[in-house]
C-alpha cells in the first residue's frame, strides 16, 4: 500500500482523508479524544505541504429504519459539530464544519478550500447508502477529490462507501490512494501477531468480553497461533458451563456449549479458564459479594470479576511471554469492585521486560486509558473489531484490500 510519505508533490491537491472521529459524547461533551489525537499526524503532515483536506468520518448509529423524528434525534445526538471545534484546539489552525453530507453546498465547501486548510463534512452515517458501499454516494464524495487517505482503522473491516467505495472509484480514475500514518501503524504491529516470529514465543492471547459467539473465529485462529489462551470476562462462565461447573445466574451463551467444550478439549491444554471469581447476588444494586473457592459459582450468584486465585494464575501464564495479545476485559471493569482483573492484566504487562505488547481495541483499549497504563503496552489498537477481524483473516480487511 502507498503511504502518504509517498504521494509525492501534494500542493493544492484536494485530499479526501476517511478518519475515524467515532468517539463517546455525553450531552454534546467528547468524553475520550484519543481518537481525534491519532489522526493529527496525518493531517497536520498533509495540511503542512498545501494540501487541501476534506474529512470524512462516522459518529454512533443511525437507525434510518426508525421515524423520521427518531432519525432527526439520533442525528442531533451523533453530529460531528463537537469534534469540529476539539479538533481545531488540536490542531491550533481552523477547520471548516460542513453540516451536511452531500449537495452542491458540500461541492462548493471543498472547491473552495484553500491550500492548507481542513474541513469536516457531517457524519457519514447520516447517509441511508453508507453502510451499504452505494457507489453512488460514494461517488458524491469522490467528486472534485485527487487523492484518497485512508486513515480509519477502526472501520477498515467494513466495505462501506465512504470505506471502500470512494478508493475504489477513485483508482478506475487513475487517482491515488493511500494509508496514513495511524492505519500504518496499526498494520505493522497486529501483522506481528498474524505472522509470528519464533522470537516473539511464548505468545500469549488474552480475551474477555462477554460472548463466545462474538469471538469463535478468532478464538479458532489464535489456538493456530498462540502457546496459551487465557480466557476471562463474561465468556469463560460459557466455556466452565461446558465443562460441568456451576455457574449461578452468570451469562451464558448455552447454544454456544458443544462448542466450548470441543475447543477446550482441542487446545489440549493450552487454553487456561478462570479457577475463582468475585460474584455477586445482582449485576446492579447487589446486596452480596462474595469470592468463590474454585471455579463453581453458588446457584443465586453472578460472576463479575476473576478471582485473586486467576490473577495471579494468569500473571503467572504472561510471566514469560515475548508476545501478547488481548482483546476483552476481566470482569464488568466499568464497575469499581470489579475493575481488579482487568487492572492486572494491565499490572502484569507493565512488569514484562522485552515483551511486544497489544491491546486490541474496544473495551480493552478504554481500561488501559482509563486505568493509565497507555505507556505500558508497544501498540493500543484504535479498532476493536477490526483488530479481531485481521486476526481471523490473516490479515486481510476490506478497507485495505482496496489500497493495495
Amino acid at each position: 500500500m502507498l503511504t502518504i510519505e509517498q504521494l509525492g508533490d501534494i500542493k493544492g491537491k484536494r485530499i479526501l482523508v476517511r478518519v475515524d472521529f467515532n468517539v463517546p459524547l455525553k450531552d454534546g461533551q467528547i468524553r475520550d479524544d484519543n481518537r481525534i489525537i491519532q489522526a493529527l499526524p496525518t493531517i497536520k503532515f498533509l495540511t503542512s505541504r498545501g494540501a487541501k483536506v476534506v474529512l470524512l468520518s462516522h459518529l454512533g448509529k443511525i437507525k434510518h429504519k426508525d421515524g423520521p423524528e427518531a432519525v432527526m434525534a439520533q442525528m442531533k445526538k451523533n453530529s460531528l459539530e463537537p469534534v469540529a471545534v476539539r479538533l481545531k484546539e488540536l490542531l491550533k489552525t481552523p477547520v471548516v464544519f460542513c453540516p451536511l453530507t452531500t449537495g452542491e453546498e458540500v461541492d462548493y465547501f471543498v472547491r473552495t478550500l484553500e491550500d492548507g486548510e481542513t474541513l469536516l463534512l457531517e457524519n457519514t452515517r447520516f447517509e441511508p447508502g453508507e453502510t451499504k458501499n452505494d457507489l453512488e454516494l460514494a461517488q458524491k464524495w469522490a467528486n472534485n477529490i485527487d487523492i484518497f487517505v485512508m486513515e480509519a482503522f477502526g472501520t477498515a473491516h467494513r466495505a462501506h462507501a465512504s470505506t471502500y467505495g470512494i478508493p475504489s472509484i477513485l483508482k478506475q480514475e487513475g487517482k491515488k490512494v493511500a494509508v496514513g500514518y495511524l492505519v500504518e501503524k496499526e498494520v505493522n504491529n497486529l501483522m506481528r501477531c498474524v505472522d509470528v516470529n519464533p522470537s516473539d514465543r511464548p505468545y500469549i492471547a488474552i480475551l474477555g468480553g462477554l460472548k463466545v459467539s462474538d469471538k469463535i473465529k478468532v478464538i479458532d485462529k489464535l489456538l493456530e497461533k498462540c502457546d496459551k489462551i487465557l480466557i476471562g470476562g463474561a465468556m469463560a462462565y460459557t466455556f466452565q458451563k461446558a465443562l460441568g461447573k456451576t455457574v449461578g445466574i452468570s451469562p451464558v451463551e448455552d447454544d454456544q456449549l458443544a462448542y466450548a467444550k470441543a475447543c477446550y478439549e482441542k487446545a489440549k491444554g493450552r487454553i487456561i479458564l478462570p479457577i475463582d471469581s468475585v460474584s455477586t447476588d445482582a449485576f446492579m444494586n447487589w446486596s452480596k459479594k462474595i469470592t468463590t473457592k474454585d471455579a463453581n459459582i453458588p446457584d443465586e450468584f453472578e460472576g463479575m470479576d476473576i478471582g485473586p486465585k486467576t490473577i495471579a494464575l494468569f500473571q503467572k501464564e504472561m510471566k514469560n511471554a515475548k508476545m501478547i495479545f488481548w482483546n476483552g476485559p476481566m470482569g464488568v471493569f466499568e464497575q469499581e469492585d470489579f475493575a481488579l482483573g482487568t487492572i492486572a492484566v494491565c499490572e502484569a504487562v507493565n512488569k514484562l521486560e522485552d515483551v511486544f505488547s497489544v491491546a486490541g481495541g474496544g473495551d480493552s483499549a478504554a481500561a488501559v486509558s482509563e486505568f493509565g497504563f497507555m505507556n505500558s503496552f508497544s501498540h493500543v489498537s484504535t479498532g476493536g473489531g477490526a483488530a479481531l477481524t485481521m486476526i481471523e483473516n490473516e490479515g486481510l480487511l476490506p478497507g485495505l484490500e482496496i489500497l493495495k
